[in-house]
């Protein structure tokens, strides 16, 4: 991977071969951190979301697309799409959770046909936009950052929350059948979501982020983490924030099977970091290594038609196993 090339003033890999990154441990738990997070995902159980959706016309040949409203914590609403199969009631549910800078119409390069897709923009991103939130990726992730109840990561996780609350509300039939695709910015709020969250079976991840919070705040990025580093120069206090907002710390919660793509090389969610999720996942655990991440890349089509396949295989399978595209890292 230190072959691609790149105008970066970093190495991209950090120095970092396959074997180095699947040996990368999580940092230590936060006191209180599963309590936390319990707390927050029992006061959303008790709230109702209220959903609304509406018809478009520009639905595709395969598939039906609607607006779709709901209101999250603190009242905060939540705007996206439905997206649902025209060939009959759908077999499954996902809700999908887009990466950093919002979205701004539904990705239809989707695994499933007869699946209904659930997607939210996270709150102040995309059609969730709302003042004084800001849009900038470098200004969202710094929001609220000094409070540790109240920093935004927490409330795109109860957005999150409460899409799946909404897909049931909507085909309350689906129970049982229901999974998570998240990637980016949606990745990490997927991994601090999902151990609490028992009403998804089973999740993929690409390309997480937030994960080894500490790592984050030392390797050098082009993506939000600059951001919050130049923040943590002058408030000290931020590390207490983050180590209750750390996807690595949270896979180790997560009982689901789970399937992530992970980057060898990647500018804007350093590579660390992601695979400290996937090492921490104590359960069953799928692994697609990509050659890149936010990073165009001559494989970058290939690599994507295989990881969809891979999506089908997993999201099929009893068993979990490790991508025959990993060479696990030897034993001790």
């Amino acid at each position: 991977m230190r072959g691609l090339r790149h105008d970066y003033p970093f190495d991209p890999s950090y120095g970092y071969g396959l074997d180095e990154l699947l040996a990368i441990e999580p940092p230590p738990e936060p006191e209180g951190f599963a309590d936390f997070w319990r707390d927050r995902y029992r006061r959303c159980q008790t709230l109702d979301p209220e959903p609304q959706v509406r018809p478009r016309s520009d639905a595709r040949k395969d598939r039906s697309v609607l607006d779709l409203d709901y209101r999250s914590t603190d009242g905060f609403p939540i705007r996206g799409w439905l997206l649902e199969p025209k060939a009959g009631p759908p077999q499954r549910g996902f809700v999908i959770g887009h990466g950093y800078g919002g979205i701004n119409e539904p990705d239809f390069a989707l695994p499933f046909p007869d699946a209904a897709y659930l997607i939210p923009c996270f709150r102040g991103l995309g059609r969730s936009r709302r003042a004084p939130i800001s849009e900038n990726p470098a200004w969202h992730v710094l929001h609220d950052i000094h409070r540790r109840d109240r920093y935004i990561l927490g409330g795109c996780v109860e957005d999150l929350w409460l899409g799946v609350s909404t897909l049931l509300a909507v085909h309350p039939e689906l129970e049982g059948r229901l999974g998570y695709l998240g990637t980016s910015f949606g990745g990490g709020i997927g991994a601090l979501a999902l151990p609490w969250e028992p009403r998804l079976a089973r999740a993929h991840l690409s390309v997480p982020s937030f994960g080894h919070q500490p790592l984050r705040l030392r390797l050098p990025t082009v993506g939000s983490a600059a951001s919050v580093q130049a923040f943590a120069r002058t408030h000290g206090h931020v590390a207490e924030t983050l180590a209750y907002y750390d996807a690595a710390v949270a896979a180790r919660h997560i009982r689901q099977p789970m399937h992530l793509a992970a980057a060898l090389f990647d500018p804007a969610v350093a590579p660390p970091g992601q695979f400290a999720i996937y090492n921490a996942l104590p359960g069953p655990k799928w692994l697609f290594v990509l050659t890149a991440g936010h990073f165009e890349h001559p494989q970058r089509a290939a690599e994507e038609t295989q990881l969809l396949a891979d999506l089908r295989e997993f999201f099929a399978a009893d068993e979990p196993r490790i991508s025959p595209l990993v060479q696990p890292a030897p034993e001790p």
